[in-house]
């Protein structure tokens, strides 16, 4: 009941006028989840999906048009097999139960990161989940899959070199310009940044597009993230003053 309380009260504080456009979030300890309570590292996995379904439900519900799940990076290929294994089984089985109601929702989904490395059942799982919901004009959902930012910013480079020496881009290349080469190109940067697990750190995270977002972390592990630690990071948020560098 004080649990349930906390969330109404936190309903009320919330300003519904200054919900954060983009909430981008590192989805952190599942691992130890799992092992404080005696259980293999996948069962914190599997809770973990159960958390995003509720998480991308709670982030609709509350107006949110952008939200950014860091779901597999580039350094977690060094995991161990049977871990990689089950991990790369997830995005099946959250399509396969989420599925229709993304698409009864109006909830876009995107998948951003080096595609080509994924196996092809997951390319095929998140791309059919895209095509499916490629006309919906709700809130996008974007799966960074195979990401890291040093990867995405190095790609970016190269793409943008390409087209310089055939002549597609001339003269000095600016912020703008260079935005246009990652993934998020169409997409505002995030406005908040939330790390569950207690970790401090943006580990390879959209580098650039963070650069003056807002940073929330909680000590809760990703499994136990709920609707009341939602509302306090987005309450946080509304609490701060976003200066841009300037006075």
């Amino acid at each position: 009941m004080k649990f349930e309380k906390h969330e109404q009260d936190l309903k009320k504080m919330v300003n519904q006028d200054s919900i954060p456009c983009h909430v981008a979030i590192i989805m952190d300890g599942n691992g130890r989840w799992a092992a404080e309570r005696g259980l293999p590292r996948y069962e914190g996995h599997r809770q973990g999906v159960e958390t995003v379904r509720s998480t991308v439900r709670n982030s609709n519900e509350l107006g949110i048009k952008i939200l950014t799940l860091f779901a597999f990076s580039t350094e977690n290929w060094q995991r161990p097999p049977g871990e990689v294994k089950y991990l790369m089984s997830l995005p099946e089985k959250y399509f396969k139960t989420e599925l229709p109601e993304l698409i009864s929702k109006n909830v876009r989904v995107r998948l951003i990161g080096d595609e080509s490395k994924l196996p092809k059942k997951v390319q095929r799982v998140v791309n059919d989940g895209a095509e499916a919901t490629k006309n919906n004009s709700g809130m996008i959902l974007n799966f960074a899959l195979n990401y890291g930012s040093r990867l995405e910013i190095l790609m970016a480079v190269n793409r943008l070199i390409d087209d310089a020496v055939k002549g597609r881009i001339k003269g000095r290349v600016n912020e703008r310009l260079f935005s246009k080469y990652l993934y998020t190109s169409d997409l505002p940067d995030p406005d908040l940044l939330i790390r569950t697990s207690g970790e401090q750190r943006i580990s390879n995270f959209l580098l650039w597009q963070l650069a003056y977002s807002e940073l929330w972390f909680t000590n809760v592990y990703w499994p136990d993230f709920s609707k009341v630690h939602l509302l306090e990071a987005i309450y946080d948020f509304q609490q701060r003053k976003r200066r841009f560098g300037k006075v």
